[in-house]
């Protein structure tokens, strides 16, 4: 069996930290081939190295000294090696990096938390060091190229057997470094596995999976145990986030399972995603819970608009002209609203809705005030009817008024819009309301 392991920024961001990933590699021979991201924060009040990086390459650009705050990089890396006695030139590293921070790209600059962590993680693993520039290959539109990647890792593999890469990078046509979106480490990983045709990607972070609803709200919700890859895109998009969701992509078409786990508790079962699970009669009617405020919807009606062909696509075309992503669109017969994100709109919301009166001349457009979007979702759902009748029913008892309801012809989510007001009323009394039918589920088994 082969196993990527990618440890997050809070998995390495001291030497304690270090010692914990080195037992979890050390505790499975096939954890071979270790990404790790650059070292997070030690504690609440600290700082994440790759925002000091983005600082460090901002005083560079407005011509502020930035050697102080380079040395304060610098000493989180020194810190590490001191404590744990390890013996990779750190140093020169550093040096280089000093010396040619004013010359060195942004993507180069800010890469340098991966790469100098990794080098160190290497060093304490006993492992080979990799460069992610020499194995992940990006075009110059930011896409990966994977079978340029595969015939680089065909070349390492022939050296040797295990490994140690930083995430987050990889290397253009040209050479130059580029980096990926924030979080990228997730996505350096799951392009490894894929193109290693690994058995099994974990993804070790600061929590034991996913929550069937936000901590914030929920006083200890459940861990997801099993999600596929679609209900995790649906949870991700409205905030559930835990993995990067771009991480998915490289690896769902070959069905390449993600472990999400919890380097400080490893013991605990955290979340599997994969493409297939098994439907459950007896399982979970719902997957997940989740949600996220202000957007608004622009409401338009117009006598006889169902004979009126092209009218919403012509509204639409409104809106892309803005660069507005639109989220929803409940409909009636003359009637149908358009739901966009309040931060996307609000700049030219009042132009856009001059331009849709200009061009549809409708009889009224109207628009809401700010509500919220919240998402059950659930695998099971689409085989076991009265969910949207419990749903609703729920929220009809804690007193909250449905603005919205949308669901996908897959029938895998459920989507309601409340007013920002009651966003954790709703989310607790719809957690409540499928964790006792998750209680009930199993007693039906027990039975």
């Amino acid at each position: 069996m082969i196993k990527i392991t990618k440890f997050g920024g809070s998995s390495v961001a001291s030497a304690e930290q270090f010692k914990k990933v080195k037992a979890i590699i050390e505790s499975d021979e096939s954890r071979r081939f270790v990404v790790i991201s650059a070292a997070g924060k030690r504690n609440s009040k600290d700082n994440k190295i790759t925002d000091l990086l983005y600082l460090c390459q901002a005083h560079v650009t407005y011509h502020v000294d930035y050697l102080p705050l380079f040395n304060l990089i610098a000493e989180r890396f020194l810190e590490i090696k001191r404590d744990l006695g390890l013996t990779t030139p750190i140093e020169d590293d550093l040096e280089d990096m000093r010396v040619r921070l004013p010359e060195m790209s942004v993507d180069e600059i800010v890469s340098r938390g991966e790469f100098l962590t990794s080098k160190l993680m290497a060093d304490f693993l006993g492992f080979p060091f990799v460069d992610a520039k020499d194995i992940v290959a990006m075009n110059f539109d930011g896409t990966f190229n994977f079978e340029e990647t595969s015939a680089r890792l065909i070349k390492v593999l022939e050296k040797c057997d295990r490994f140690v890469m930083p995430g987050f990078y990889g290397s253009l046509p040209d050479g130059a470094v580029r980096v990926m979106s924030r979080g990228g480490s997730d996505i350096s990983g799951s392009i490894l596995a894929r193109c290693i045709n690994a058995d099994i990607y974990e993804n070790w972070t600061d929590v034991s999976g996913f929550l069937m609803a936000d901590p914030r709200i929920v006083k200890n919700p459940r861990n997801i145990e099993s999600i596929t890859f679609s209900e995790l895109r649906e949870l991700s998009y409205m905030g559930a986030s835990v993995l990067h969701e771009d991480a998915v992509f490289p690896l769902r078409e070959r069905n390449i399972p993600i472990h999400v786990l919890n380097t400080n508790r490893p013991n605990d079962p955290g979340t599997i995603v994969q493409d297939n699970i098994a439907p459950d009669p007896n399982g979970p009617m719902v997957t997940g819970i989740a949600g996220k405020k202000d957007f608004i919807a622009i409401e338009i009606s117009k006598k006889n608009m169902s004979n009126r062909v092209g009218f919403v696509r012509q509204v639409l075309s409104v809106l892309e002209q803005y660069g507005v992503s639109v989220e929803h669109i409940p409909s009636g017969i003359d009637s149908f609203s358009v739901v966009v994100n309040k931060s996307d709109v609000k700049q030219n919301i009042y132009e856009i809705i001059a331009r849709i009166k200009e061009l549809m001349q409708p009889d009224i457009i109207r628009l809401t005030d700010p509500f919220a979007l919240i998402a059950t979702v659930g695998r099971n759902m689409n085989s076991r009817p009265g969910t949207s009748g419990r749903l609703f029913a729920a929220l009809g008892k804690a007193g909250v008024n449905i603005r919205m309801i949308a669901q996908g012809s897959a029938e895998l989510n459920i989507i309601v819009g409340v007013s920002n007001k009651d966003f954790n009323t709703a989310i607790a009394c719809l957690y409540e309301t499928f964790s006792e039918e998750m209680d009930e589920a199993k007693a039906r088994v027990n039975q």
